[in-house]
């Protein structure tokens, strides 16, 4: 098995980056994680206060936020540990399932409140809307400053986990957005409809990004092939490399965001160096897919194997 690992300065300049990122990330979770929990207390405090349902509910919705960032936070730390003889891709994996986690939980908070919301259309209770307004107004900037310290501070495109922890802010934000709306038109209008109705729009916003972070998720635990990269362009790309006759049993797949992995068989001339092509084609999948980590079986005429099963 041709095993080989270039250990240029680029290597490590990606690697650097790789971690660079995952600190990044962990300071954007921890900022964001305890503005979430002081407005938190300060919501379900008020609605003691003010007796307001509203506001204890919102609450309680802040209270599964400053879970799901805790969640992602202890996923970063927990994938950070070591590679063991039992696991040896580490535990990377661990922050795709706290993503997956956090995509379902999104769902679950959507559907009680499209229920809470259907619930309150038949007999629309009276809210006390001033408070309200005045409370959502400081929730709204409390998401809008975690959501910025995550983009600043955190890589939210391409991590999966830090997306599911940003879209449940975002989700937050709407929801105070939702209510400030509602509030000003009960105010003005003394329509209490607009509490039920904008809760749904709101739900069906937060199902929508939600079922993005949870098809992401399984795609990468059932190791599909990354969005970012077209395998046929993987093999055309290794086929110009003078002396490689055939690519086969060709697997790409992501072991967390941020880090993919290949796999492939090639078939050389006779005639060719081996060694020579192996580090012809790490140096191709590094600079044209930056993929670090590839394990390449090079293989001439006499070598026969069996089909394999994927």
């Amino acid at each position: 098995m041709g095993h080989h690992h270039h250990h240029g300065h680029d290597h490590h300049g990606h690697h650097h980056h790789f971690e660079e990122t995952r600190d990044g990330n962990k300071k954007g979770l921890l900022i964001a994680l305890l503005i979430t929990t002081g407005i938190m207390l300060l919501e379900f405090i008020g609605g003691l206060f003010t007796n307001s349902l509203a506001l204890l509910s919102d609450s309680g919705h802040m209270l599964s936020d400053a879970s799901s960032l805790l969640l992602s936070l202890v996923a970063i730390w927990f994938a950070a540990r070591p590679a063991s003889s039992k696991k040896t891709y580490g535990f990377y994996r661990f922050e795709i399932l706290a993503a997956l986690f956090n995509g379902v939980t999104l769902f679950i908070i959507a559907g009680f409140i499209v229920w809470e919301a259907f619930e309150r259309i038949s007999a629309p209770p009276t809210v006390a809307s001033g408070t309200m307004i005045m409370i959502a107004t400081i929730g709204l900037l409390a998401n809008l400053l975690s959501a910025w310290a995550l983009l600043r501070k955190g890589d939210v495109k391409n991590n999966v986990n830090l997306k599911s922890a940003y879209l449940h802010i975002l989700g937050d934000a709407l929801g105070s957005v939702g209510a400030i709306i509602a509030g000003i038109v009960m105010l003005v209008a003394d329509w209490y409809l607009a509490d039920p109705i904008i809760s749904v729009v709101v739900a069906l916003l937060i199902l929508k990004s939600a079922w993005g972070v949870i098809s992401h998720s399984i795609h990468i635990l059932m190791e599909g092939t990354p969005q970012s990269i077209d395998i046929n362009v993987v093999k055309t790309t290794l086929q110009q490399i003078e002396g490689i006759k055939d690519v086969h049993d060709l697997h790409i797949c992501t072991i967390t965001s941020g880090l993919d992995t290949l796999t492939c068989h090639i078939l050389i001339d006779d005639s060719k160096d081996s060694q020579e092509i192996l580090q012809q084609a790490i140096d191709l999948i590094r600079e044209n897919f930056h993929i670090e980590h590839s394990t390449i079986q090079i293989e001439k005429s006499m070598i026969h194997h069996q089909e394999l099963k994927v």
